[in-house]
């Protein structure tokens, strides 16, 4: 029901009025008050500070579980609104409170210029108001938790993006709150050092992304299962956990995160069963190791194109020496421009094999981006001729993300012709080495470039395959 329509209802119904204005759950934006988007930002600005001051008086007095305020859409807000709406909102019994606040606002008037950041008043979960939340998300304000903080005995989830809290902060709101199960920290950027006490005994999810200043990840929650990682990877510390079993870390702006991975992980997250890695370029090949990934059943590496040509594909071998029990590896190359050597026009007897290489748990292998690559192809067959247990191979030869036809007859992404030329470059490799080995028990899907991306089909016929 949009505000306008339980308004109506409200002049008609005492009970409704009563029912309506007591309601626990309140959702604060544009589309739940049914203001117009189009309309300016000052004019949004006004009419979503007017509605809500409005319901937020009425509802002085009367006790509420979950408030989520969004106003991102709008500028320039007189904070004095917010420590009124929050003073009625975070009382006893409050159990959800999500804050999404406008991009800070600059003034440049003073010298140097002013950021004006709202200033979380913590003082509202002292004094047993926040004995009983259970989720606080805070984005685009400022956070200074105190050893006077009460303490968050109910909280289980916290979420921060763009918050504006240091590490040692962070530390005093995590020491007060015992309970705590989730925890993510996207932006925070005054953050150098993130540490996670042992008191955090039911800790069992940790995402931490894109915090710029971010040196140190170092976490005693003994009962961590989960650990989501975006960024500059600097010191990581799991405190040896047993229980973490996903692990993903995503690197876009740092190279070589592959061979990282197989170096360091192992004794990171001995027993991880599911393992993310995104690396934007690999200059050193992936080094055999004896450590092993005992539990890993799920691999998914992503990587960046190397218009070098240097890393060695075949090199991830070492990871799956490295995991008896792995059953799914998934690779995925994000390519325009191949810059490794061909295998086109290479005699069969010159690829290399790794003798005495055994994956008899591995059962599905999908490659998007798949390519001509030498190397590639090299990797593709040790798989085929060294998994007794393989049930399907994926062989994705458009870019990726693979490209698809649309319900508008149009395809994203669009291949260019250097992509399009390669991919039948890779079609031709499939055929000529990779199809034979095949065994008749397994499953081998080719993906090629849509139907759309044929409209350059004239340029590929002109191409030499060579």
């Amino acid at each position: 029901m949009t505000l306008r329509d339980a308004a109506r209802a409200a002049c008609a119904s005492h009970t409704f009025r009563h029912n309506w204005i007591s309601r626990p759950n309140l959702k604060f934006s544009l589309e739940t008050l049914g203001l117009n988007r189009n309309a300016s930002r000052d004019v949004i600005t006004r009419d979503l500070i007017s509605k809500i001051d409005l319901i937020m008086q009425n509802r002085s007095g009367i006790s509420m579980k979950a408030l989520d305020l969004n106003l991102y859409s709008c500028e320039n807000i007189d904070f004095a609104y917010l420590d009124s709406w929050l003073r009625i909102a975070v009382t006893p019994g409050i159990e959800e409170l999500i804050l999404t606040l406008p991009l800070p606002s600059i003034v440049f008037e003073t010298a140097p210029p002013i950021v004006s950041v709202y200033n979380f008043p913590c003082s509202l979960l002292s004094n047993g108001s926040g004995n009983s939340i259970q989720y606080l998300n805070l984005c685009y304000c400022t956070l200074r938790p105190t050893a006077g903080l009460g303490c968050l005995r109910s909280l289980t989830r916290l979420h921060m993006y763009c918050t504006q809290i240091t590490g040692d902060e962070l530390w005093c709101l995590l020491l007060n709150s015992p309970a705590l199960v989730c925890l993510k920290i996207w932006y925070c950027e005054e953050i150098i050092s993130l540490k996670i006490p042992s008191l955090l005994q039911g800790l069992r999810f940790l995402e931490v992304a894109e915090c710029d200043r971010l040196q140190v990840v170092e976490s005693n929650a003994p009962n961590l299962t989960t650990f989501y990682f975006e960024g500059f990877i600097g010191e990581i510390s799991l405190g040896g956990s047993l229980q973490v079993k996903t692990l993903c870390m995503i690197c876009l702006r740092q190279t070589n995160i592959v061979c990282y991975a197989r170096q360091s992980l192992v004794s990171i997250a001995p027993n991880v069963e599911t393992l993310t890695i995104s690396s934007p370029n690999e200059m050193v090949n992936t080094p055999m190791l004896s450590s092993k990934f005992l539990h890993l059943k799920l691999l998914q590496i992503s990587m960046g194109m190397a218009f070098s040509g240097v890393y060695d594909y075949l090199s991830l071998v070492s990871f799956l020496d490295a995991s008896p029990c792995l059953e799914n590896f998934i690779l995925a190359i994000s390519q325009h421009r191949m810059g490794h050597a061909s295998i086109l026009g290479e005699p069969s007897h010159d690829l290399r094999q790794i003798p005495q290489q055994r994956h008899d748990k591995l059962k599905s292998v999908t490659i998007t981006g798949f390519c001509s690559a030498k190397s590639l192809v090299e990797l593709t067959c040790h798989i085929l001729e060294n998994t007794t247990s393989l049930d399907c191979l994926t062989l994705d030869t458009t870019c990726h993300p693979s490209c698809s036809v649309t319900k508008s007859d149009k395809c994203h992404p669009l291949m260019d012709g250097d992509s399009l030329v390669e991919a039948q470059k890779a079609l031709l490799a499939i055929r000529r080495y990779v199809a034979g080995k095949v065994p008749s028990m397994v499953k081998l899907n080719i993906l090629e470039p849509c139907s759309r991306c044929h409209v350059v089909e004239s340029l590929v016929s002109t191409a030499k395959l060579s």
